[in-house]
């Protein structure tokens, strides 16, 4: 029998035994309603099975739901091994499938391959776009893959280590260069990290100014539409948005600022999490800040060392309202003592917005810590205002991290994560696993 406060006890089912994934490319993981088939990108690394021979590769794992039988497909063998390398998937309108691909700043090409119609193991051959002549050779890193008035836009980080987009008018076969989003002098490693979700003819996203532990981040949401980039309330920021001079992100509409207090606790170094949108045009954002007693962090923060308390945020916004920002977790220290500000991760579902999957290792429902980073779904009746959580991992002997809900599908709720120890972005020994219900 269930605990009132767990989910249903399924199983889940390991679907690749050597993967990993980054959060700043989308989508990860995606659905084909008509086939049933999902779809997810990884990394594997030399601590996995298949040690350095499989180390650096660039693998899709396709999963016939209906029956569960998964199969690994390698789109680049030893790419190079970091989690950053991820492909960012794209079903075409003809049934093919496009993913798209870059290694983590130490070359300038962004890859892409197209699969065979209806068929996501069969793959034509790698083609790249050359970013060198725009970033003077200092590399480009991640994809993200969304339409926006019938044309297929590719964001990533590249010129000034901004964001800019290639673009493409044949479905992914052929791409250009379009611009850059925004800009401003860079701090640090590069400058801002952004989350992208795309609907109702438009592009929106949350950034931030540079990376967390070289800034005091606030969250800033802005979209694209009509040509134009637009603060939330729809006021023009870049009426010729991705040509020319572009702005910096500090005009879009601050969603949460660097230093503000909540209950007297400081939040600072902000990062952004996830995004999604509804149908009627909500959007759902989750943040990371970092607790602190002082505005200057100085009370709970060393660098080089894991930030004792770090914490999730909910963001909310109704088409023609304003952001609403609620608490929505704790999420524990730093996962990796050189990179503090790295969490679990938390999951919007991307068909109700009110449900998310968070990876802690505080459990939600009464505070305590735990011995590894488990899963958990909290629900919310109030717009994120209360939440209610429910276990979907409990007791577990390695940790569970960055969920994602594969979209696609409306009827079903294709849950992932990756289950091991994970030292670094480049060194990790986990196994990708699957969690698939029907929608409740």
């Amino acid at each position: 029998m269930n605990r009132p406060d767990a989910e249903p006890a399924v199983q889940p089912l390991v679907v690749n035994d050597n993967g990993a994934w980054c959060w700043f490319q989308d989508e990860r993981a995606l659905v084909d309603p008509l086939t049933q088939q999902l779809v997810v990108g990884s990394i594997a690394a030399p601590e996995g099975p298949g040690g350095e021979s499989r180390a650096g590769n660039v693998e899709l794992t396709v999963v016939d739901l209906p029956s569960g039988t998964s199969r690994v497909v390698v789109l680049h063998e030893r790419l190079e091994a970091d989690d950053h390398d991820v492909p960012a998937l794209w079903r075409r309108p003809d049934g093919r499938w496009l993913a798209v691909y870059t290694k983590h700043r130490t070359d300038d090409l962004t890859r892409w391959r197209i699969s065979e119609p209806g068929d996501p193991t069969r793959w034509g051959p790698e083609r790249t776009f050359d970013w060198s002549d725009l970033t003077g050779g200092h590399g480009v890193t991640y994809s993200n893959l969304h339409v926006m008035s019938g044309r297929l836009y590719c964001f990533a980080r590249a010129v000034n280590d901004d964001q800019c987009a290639i673009v493409s008018d044949d479905n992914g076969d052929t791409w250009a260069y379009a611009g850059k989003l925004f800009t401003r002098p860079k701090v640090g490693y590069v400058n801002g990290y952004t989350r992208y979700v795309s609907g109702g003819g438009r592009i929106d996203l949350v950034t931030t100014d540079h990376h967390p532990r070289d800034y005091d981040n606030s969250i800033y949401h802005g979209y694209l539409e009509g040509g134009a980039l637009r603060r939330s309330d729809g006021g023009v920021v870049d009426g010729a948005a991705l040509d020319g001079e572009a702005p910096s992100q500090v005009e879009l509409t601050t969603v949460f600022a660097a230093n503000s207090e909540w209950d007297g606790e400081w939040m600072s170094h902000c990062w952004t999490t996830d995004i999604r949108r509804s149908g009627d045009g909500t959007l759902a954002a989750v943040l990371t800040a970092r607790a602190a007693d002082r505005p200057d962090g100085s009370e709970r923060f060393e660098r080089g060392r894991p930030s004792p308390d770090l914490r999730f945020f909910y963001a909310r916004r109704s088409p023609g309202g304003d952001w609403e920002v609620h608490r929505l977790a704790k999420a524990g220290p730093g996962l990796l003592p050189h990179e503090e500000d790295y969490t679990g991760l938390v999951a919007v579902d991307p068909y109700d917005l009110d449900s998310v999957y968070v990876s802690t290792p505080v459990d939600p429902r009464d505070g305590s810590s735990l011995p590894h980073y488990e899963i958990f779904r909290g629900r919310t009746p109030d717009g994120g205002a209360t939440w209610r959580w429910t276990a979907v991992t409990e007791g577990s002997a390695v940790d569970n991290l960055r969920p994602i809900v594969a979209p696609g599908d409306r009827g079903r709720v294709p849950l992932l994560w990756f289950r091991g120890t994970m030292t670094a972005s480049q060194h990790f020994r986990c196994e990708i696993v699957l969690r698939d219900l029907p929608r409740d």
